[in-house]
């Protein structure tokens, strides 16, 4: 070790510097000898890599880093101990309450309590205002280390079974556990925790929900406590405006509202039933998704919806993902409802003698897949049991790889600017649960990591994410509300090809492995209608809207131009519909706008005696009377994403 005495350690500093400093010494006092005061945004901190306490004593030479909470891991510490603040203040209101898990999660945090009476909307306040007392107290964060045993022991005393199972459960090799106090509550946790309860600045409890104990459904049911947490009061308004707003934009009630979907519990769960308009946007969606493949060099294919259950065990979907799928029998043999489509495109690839001059070969399908969901996970479009995927399988040879990745990332950058989205990128690793040699897996990373760098596109590396055949870039796009969603992907694959013995001959005349990429661009299209719906609040763009137009009669004697009008439209393919009703133009003016069409056509004696349209947008202002043709270039021009 590099230390100048028995009782000193070298301390690397985030800004490459060293320290020399006592063993024993906590990182608050690291802290503080290196800037002269410990940052009060400083909340915890990596010690080799690994997060703690400030109150952490270190024992050997180490690199130090601080998290802060401008940081994503300091929120996320932050709103930990936020949970823990909540967890002791019910327990304080509500004694019979038995804590369960509580952890930090995208946008703030949640605790499941055993509590047999069942919290009140009107509860929640109460709570707040006990966990406020807590906050002023200013009360520390204190970490302890217990023996299995003890730990068991301890939480047996206080009548937290289900914390005592969660020690049992424990890896047998785990002997010790760590718990944390504040104010004489205490609760098993790993940590770290902000260094007291004063550090909270803001936050607020959002709601209650029902949640199986360890998401088990045969397990009892827990009350579930959201609540959210920053590091200002800035920050907490401006989030809590978001939500306020993404409630107004929730694609189930616009989807509603506009008559694009329902989902019938008559049907089933999960199962989405598309109303005239909503099938016209999903047919938009699907038509410009074929236009856009065909350009470049795709070629369109169809399978089946069953395949033998042999044919997933060949591929490894029986043994790895068969929870996730349906089975039935037929004459006496088992079938798998397909839960991806990359089988079928295997076996296309398979049905004739490929050479290298051919590769490489890219096959498109808008695929209906069924995937067994359960029923607490559905949500609307963005959560269901059926659905179609815009897939793609490449198999190409593997000096063909980057050319290929790089090609799919392009279009995803294309496909996210036509429909107005940022996005992110993550460059996701080999999983536990996988199949396929370390090399295979070694080598398909790095052509997806090559592609992201040669592509010049940021990243963050997701470890041990990837599918279970292969590792994947995931394109994460961002919408009006800074939420982020899972879109694209693109999966590099040497496994499959294998399994399915695919071979090309090559230059050489012998037989050669292809390799496979699993792509989509736009993901599930149930999915990215639900995500489109919100980011647009409904008020789509004229090329996506499906009825673009709407014609509005002033009175009775102007409903034969009105017709003369409307066949005009249709015939030019603009997307419209009448309301030729006998009510007051500002009635059905206002219909229009709570339908979000895109323009209102007004046609009254001046329209009539003029032969033109009269267009109003959506957000109230007039264009000023015009020709039909003129109003059909308008709407064109509008749609150029989509010609």
């Amino acid at each position: 070790m590099a230390i100048t005495s028995m009782r000193k350690i070298k301390i690397t500093l985030p800004d490459g510097s060293c320290l020399l400093h006592s063993i024993g010494a906590t990182v608050k006092e690291i802290i503080s000898a290196w800037k002269g005061n410990a940052p009060h945004e400083v909340v915890a901190a990596l010690v080799n890599g690994v997060s703690v306490d400030l109150s952490y004593a270190v024992t050997e030479d180490s690199s130090i880093e601080l998290i802060d909470l401008s940081s994503k891991e300091g929120l996320s510490i932050l709103r930990h101990s936020i949970s823990h603040v909540m967890a002791q203040a019910v327990q304080e209101i509500f004694p019979n309450a038995q804590v369960c898990i509580g952890p930090s999660i995208e946008d703030g945090f949640y605790y499941d309590f055993d509590y047999d009476k069942g919290f009140a909307p009107e509860d929640l306040d109460k709570i707040e205002a006990r966990m406020k007392k807590i906050i002023a107290a200013d009360i520390p964060f204190e970490r302890k280390e217990l023996s299995r045993e003890e730990a068991i022991v301890l939480f047996t005393k206080k009548g937290e079974s289900y914390k005592v199972e969660l020690i049992r459960d424990l890896p047998i090799d785990i002997k010790v556990v760590s718990i944390y106090s504040q104010d004489g509550y205490i609760d098993l946790c790993r940590g770290p925790h902000i260094p007291s309860t004063g550090r909270i600045k803001a936050f607020k409890l959002l709601s209650l929900a029902g949640a199986y104990w360890r998401g088990d459904e045969r397990n009892k049911m827990l009350q579930r406590i959201y609540g959210t947490g920053f590091a200002t009061q800035e920050a907490l308004l401006e989030h809590l405006h978001l939500v306020e707003e993404a409630k107004k934009r929730d694609h189930r009630k616009l989807g509603k509202e506009l008559e694009l979907f329902q989902i019938n519990e008559e049907a089933g769960p999960g199962l989405v039933i598309f109303h005239p308009k909503g099938a016209l946007m999903r047919a938009i969606i699907e038509d410009w998704e074929r236009k856009e493949h065909l350009k470049r060099g795709y070629e369109i294919v169809l399978g089946p919806q069953l395949l033998k259950a042999e044919l997933w065990k060949k591929s490894g979907h029986f043994e790895h993902y068969r929870q996730n799928m349906y089975f039935t029998e037929i004459e006496g043999l088992s079938y798998g409802i397909k839960p991806m489509n990359c089988l079928s495109h295997m076996l296309i690839y398979k049905s004739k003698i490929r050479s290298y001059r051919d590769l490489p070969l890219r096959f498109f399908e808008l695929g209906t897949v069924c995937r067994h969901e359960k029923a607490g996970v559905l949500h609307g479009l963005m959560r269901v049991r059926q659905f179609t995927q815009d897939d793609a399988h490449i198999l190409c040879m593997p000096e063909q790889l980057n050319d290929e990745i790089k090609a799919i990332a392009d279009f995803v950058v294309y496909a996210m600017g036509i429909f107005g989205f940022d996005y992110e990128v993550e460059l996701s690793t080999r999983p536990e649960n996988s199949i396929g040699s370390e090399e295979d897996w070694a080598m398909a990373t790095s052509a997806l990591e090559r592609a992201l760098q040669d592509n010049k596109m940021t990243y963050e590396l997701n470890e041990g994410d990837g599918a279970f055949y292969g590792p994947k870039i995931d394109f994460k796009l961002k919408d009006a509300l800074k939420r982020k969603w899972q879109c694209a992907t693109i999966q590099c694959d040497f496994t499959l090809p294998e399994r399915f013995d695919l071979s090309y001959i090559g230059h050489d005349g012998e037989k050669h492995r292809p390799v496979m990429l699993h792509r989509v661009i736009l993901g599930a299209i149930e999915r990215f209608m639900g995500v489109l719906i919100e980011h647009y609040a409904g008020a789509f763009p004229v090329w996506l809207s499906p009825v673009q137009a709407l014609l509005l009669t002033v009175t009775d004697s102007h409903i034969t131009y009105g017709e003369d009008v409307y066949r005009q439209l249709l015939d030019a393919g603009v997307r419209v519909e009448r309301d030729f009703r006998n009510e007051k133009l500002g009635y059905k003016i206002r219909e229009g706008q709570l339908q979000k069409v895109p323009y209102m056509l007004v046609i009254g004696d001046r329209e009539v005696q003029n032969r033109q349209v009269s267009p109003r947008s959506r957000d109230g202002k007039t264009i000023g009377s015009m020709p039909v043709d003129n109003f059909i270039d308008l709407v064109r021009g509008k749609c150029h994403h989509y010609q």
